[in-house]
């Protein structure tokens, strides 16, 4: 995040008003109305100032069920990055690619993509997610500033929070309950022998 981005309220607004067509239903096999991979070649062709090979959207074009998240975020960050401060900007076509590809099925895992356009704190963590995956950081801010919103909003590493709270729980319950079973043995013991 060493560079210099656009403006985060530009593109919280850009997100906020995002398009149906970027809310669709990504086509899975025969299912769905927008074909993910021919979007994600579209925007890398504006960033990159030039045609992208036709097989770079491929991999958003998978035939299971279980991606509908994922590919619906991704069509969701795409319409961050369509925004014109990135039109043209060729530098940035692969961390764009990278940030499709491993940001979004990060965030996926953790909230469903609506929320990332009707919450604000989500809206946020998404256009600061896009920002960070390609080293960028909002204008105005410090690489410091950027780093700890990021941190804040981190719904990624809220879930991996509550599960480990989940876990650890479920871990002091069995304990409690060996505990409770093995009194209850040591009592039996003790009055079977007087």
């Amino acid at each position: 995040m060493q560079q210099e981005g656009p403006p985060l309220a530009a593109l919280l607004h850009r997100l906020a008003e995002c398009p149906p067509g970027f809310l669709g239903e990504p086509r899975i096999g025969s299912e769905g109305e927008v074909a993910v991979g021919a979007v994600v070649s579209d925007l890398l062709a504006g960033v990159a100032g030039r045609q992208v090979p036709q097989s770079t959207g491929i991999e958003f074009s998978p035939s299971t069920l279980e991606e509908r998240n994922r590919l619906r975020l991704v069509l969701i960050a795409c319409w961050v990055f369509a925004d014109p401060w990135f039109q043209g900007r060729r530098e940035l076509e692969l961390r764009v690619l990278a940030t499709l590809r491993s940001d979004m099925a990060a965030l996926a895992a953790a909230e469903q993509a609506d929320q990332f356009v009707t919450d604000p704190d989500r809206r946020e963590e998404l256009v600061r997610r896009c920002l960070a995956g390609v080293g960028l950081r909002p204008a105005g801010e410090s690489e410091a500033q950027a780093r700890d919103r990021c941190t804040a909003l981190d719904s990624v590493e809220r879930t991996r929070v509550m599960r480990e709270s989940r876990e650890a729980q479920e871990r002091a319950r069995k304990v409690r309950e060996e505990l409770v079973k093995k009194a209850a043995q040591e009592a039996a013991a003790k009055i079977g022998r007087e």
